[in-house]
């Protein structure tokens, strides 16, 4: 398979259609080698517009929402980005390209082993990925510049937001996994937020999301 032709492919008919114009981003997803992400047996699958499943419960994201969420957060280099779900270790792949470092936690120990072998693999070295349920913040490197959270939340929560530093962003899918809205937060103030909805999807629940009564205000 000529996956140089392919990606040109992703790029041009499924990601700039959908109005991810930036530049920056198209280069990226141009250069970062997605099949090196994707389990073997869906190789063949991986710039195609499938959701492709990782096992235990996880899946990747399609390509155009991947290419969506990267226009509207536009990482930094002095970004300092934690990601909630690690999944295959791709999406981290492209905010370490760009970004200072990240730290990327996910609950499934088997998706963190797949993440961790395929960016050693690929020769990321500003990514740590750690086993752990981070949907209510991961406290160790907090705050952070950006937090994006790979799936779908029934309510962003607060514990969270706390964790993005003055003039940093959040990045999360708010609603069901039937229909989100994809939310940027930033945080314009301590305690204060900004929010915007950008485009609705339907994504993948995170686990152990808290339900909309578990949140304490």
């Amino acid at each position: 398979m000529n996956f140089e032709q392919a990606r040109y492919n992703m790029v041009e008919q499924q990601i700039r259609p959908w109005e991810v114009l930036d530049f920056g981003v198209l280069d990226l997803l141009m250069s970062v080698r997605r099949e090196e992400f994707v389990p073997e047996a869906c190789k063949a699958l991986a710039l195609s517009e499938a959701q492709i499943p990782l096992g235990h419960g996880g899946s990747m994201l399609v390509p155009v929402i991947e290419g969506k969420i990267l226009q509207a957060i536009q990482v930094k280099r002095s970004d300092k980005v934690l990601e909630v779900g690690a999944g295959s270790g791709y999406f981290a792949a492209l905010l370490a390209a760009k970004a200072d470092w990240v730290r990327t936690v996910d609950i499934e120990p088997a998706l963190v082993n797949m993440a961790h072998e395929n960016l050693k693999r690929y020769g990321v070295e500003n990514v740590i990925v750690e086993e752990g349920d981070a949907i209510c913040g991961w406290p160790s490197n907090a705050p952070y510049d950006l937090i994006v959270v790979s799936g779908g939340v029934p309510q962003i929560p607060e514990s969270l937001l706390q964790q993005v530093k003055v003039g940093g962003r959040l990045f999360a899918f708010v609603g069901d996994e039937r229909l989100a809205t994809a939310q940027l937060v930033t945080c314009v103030a301590e305690g204060q937020y900004r929010t915007e909805s950008l485009f609705e999807n339907g994504v993948p629940m995170m686990r152990n999301a808290p339900r909309k009564s578990q949140f304490k205000f």
